[in-house]
């Protein structure tokens, strides 16, 4: 190689590990370029929220395929709550008793209230009267848990039936209450003479039994339904997931060339109406305390918290909004304490008054979040509430913003969820929560912290 030949190689080598060189630094070019002005910086700020504990007024919509029925004092609170419920009850399509039923077949009748779960002591007495529904309850109708019983029956008749009962059933042994089979429940004698009736009506009349449409409008008794009302006791409320009407019969099995006994259900299920009616006492006094806020379930005490949108700067990108309510410790050791609600609803307290459970909207984290307990931090948090923050300031700038913009229900949901994959469940359902929860939440004169992280641009 001549000398000239030996320079251009050299210089090429250096020309080669220079380019590396300012590979490795490109990173900052961008920014060096880039008028000082954009910029991004991060700015969070804190701000006071306040809450103040809101009445449900006992109406919620009561759209539950439960029934509950009791009475129970909180042990902590003082309140009280009341329940009964009207149900009405599915025919099966093409119902028809079996065609070898013996002589005078019907043995009995009678309802029966399964008992899935119940607060408060098992053994605590009530007494309910049970009349038959005079006035069908319209299926496409909403139904409320201030719901009025006497509309849909005459109470100031007899009864069809009483009965005197403890959830935990004294009258079976404990070995018989101790078996996996045994299912606690309620059983009310109803005038055999129903049983018959319907009975004959199958014989005459077998249109009445096509569907549930047709029973319900058949005129035949029992067939509107039944209101199971609450007359006296206190200490229990009992959550019934089944309620049967049920026809007992006699009738012989051929292939055996014996007689046996049957039984023919109509239930409350979710094709027909079943309306909780619910009465809370003593909440006054809850919702007058400035010194927290509560929730109460169900159709008892939400909270309501004043976002503080005018203060939150209007020039800079909202980043994230997180808001966390913390809930206090029981004060009461009780060992019939309630339970603490597991889900809750921010809902736009405009949404909520214009049909938000009405309309089955759902939790869509752009205006209305869901928020599950955190029983390690006893809290409920809110994690990015920004995009409802942006709704709000935009409405307030646009001059559409209603007196009660920028304020939130927190109110004590059940949802349901279906999973799409292994790893991610989707919101498919949203209702009330009707089980029995109370919480004490951290507000009213204690405001709570609403933490914002802007995009701020420096000038």
């Amino acid at each position: 190689m001549n000398l000239k030949s030996f320079y251009i190689t050299a210089l090429l080598f250096i020309g080669f590990f220079t380019i590396i060189a300012c590979d490795d630094s490109t990173d900052t070019l961008g920014s060096d370029m880039m008028p000082s002005t954009d910029i991004a910086t991060k700015e969070s700020r804190t701000y006071d929220v306040f809450t103040q504990s809101y009445s449900a007024g006992d109406s919620v919509l009561a759209r539950s395929s439960k029934s509950y029925l009791g009475q129970f004092t909180d042990p902590e609170t003082g309140t009280i709550i009341k329940s009964d419920f009207l149900a009405q009850f599915h025919c099966i399509d093409d119902f028809a008793f079996p065609d070898s039923l013996v002589g005078d077949s019907i043995m009995s009748t009678d309802l029966r209230l399964f008992v899935t779960k119940y607060v408060g002591d098992s053994l605590a007495t009530f007494k309910i009267s049970v009349y038959p529904l005079t006035k069908i309850m319209n299926p496409d109708a909403d139904y409320y848990t201030n719901i009025d019983p006497t509309q849909y029956c005459d109470t100031t008749q007899e009864p069809i039936a009483e009965k005197w009962f403890t959830l935990s059933d004294r009258t079976i042994s404990d070995s018989e209450r101790n078996q996996l089979s045994y299912k606690m429940k309620i059983i009310i004698p109803l005038p055999t003479t129903i049983g018959k009736q319907i009975r004959a009506a199958w014989n005459s009349n077998p249109e009445y039994f096509k569907d549930s449409e047709a029973w319900i409008n058949s005129g035949l008794p029992g067939c509107k339904g039944f209101y199971f009302k609450l007359e006296s006791g206190d200490g229990a409320l009992a959550y019934i997931n089944i309620v049967q009407f049920n026809i007992n019969y006699r009738y012989h099995i051929f292939e055996e060339n014996k007689d046996t006994t049957g039984t023919s259900q109509f239930s409350a299920t979710e094709e027909v109406i079943q309306a909780t009616h619910f009465a809370n006492y003593n909440l006054d006094k809850l919702l007058e305390d400035n010194t927290a806020t509560y929730l109460k379930s169900p159709a008892g005490i939400f909270t309501m918290a004043t976002l503080p949108v005018d203060q939150i700067l209007s020039n800079d990108t909202i980043n994230q909004a997180k808001i966390v309510f913390t809930r206090y410790n029981d004060l009461v050791t009780s060992r019939f304490r309630l339970d603490i609600p597991q889900y809750l609803l921010m809902v736009r307290l405009d949404d909520y008054n214009e049909g938000f459970f009405e309309h089955y909207h759902l939790a869509d984290a752009n205006t209305s979040y869901l928020s599950m307990f955190n029983s390690a931090n006893n809290t409920y948090t809110f994690n990015n509430i920004a995009h409802l923050i942006s709704a709000m300031k935009k409405e307030l700038r646009d001059g559409t913003a209603t007196a009660n913009y920028n304020k939130v229900l927190l109110i004590p949901v059940e949802p349901t969820f279906e999973s799409s994959t292994v790893s991610t469940k989707n919101l498919v359902k949203l209702c009330h929560d009707f089980s029995m929860t109370s919480a004490r939440l951290v507000g009213g004169t204690n405001p709570v912290k609403l933490d914002i992280i802007y995009s701020k641009f420096t000038k």
